[in-house]
């Protein structure tokens, strides 16, 4: 069974940085294409980066320069390190098997404000 267990929010000042936390059970992080969506008050979910499991990244053009994808085999834990983090990155971020958000866990907040 799947279970993916997201940390690392909380409120942060604009141009602040976060690091999100994955912690995943039932699958191995290091051979399965992970994902990271979010979802911004109001609005669908929308995705923001994928990490292969060859190791190649890949980002939504909104965060492609400020955001960056990693994982750690060891820990089997997959995260997300934002930096000059915007307003409009507010939202509930998940990280997921596909684009879709499948099996994504409860989430963790990210609100960017002053």
């Amino acid at each position: 069974q799947v279970q993916l267990v997201e940390s690392g929010g909380g409120l942060v000042q604009p141009g602040g940085s976060l690091k999100l936390s994955c912690a995943a059970s039932g699958l191995t992080v290091s051979t399965t294409w992970m994902y990271w969506v979010r979802q911004a008050p109001g609005k669908g979910l929308e995705w923001v980066s994928t990490l292969g499991y060859g190791g190649g990244e890949f980002y939504a053009d909104s965060v492609r320069g400020r955001f960056r994808i990693s994982r750690d085999n060891i820990k089997n834990t997959l995260y997300l390190e934002m930096n000059r983090l915007k307003s409009e990155d507010t939202g509930v971020y998940y990280c997921a098997l596909n684009e879709e958000g499948d099996s994504r866990g409860k989430g963790t907040q990210v609100t960017v404000s002053s």
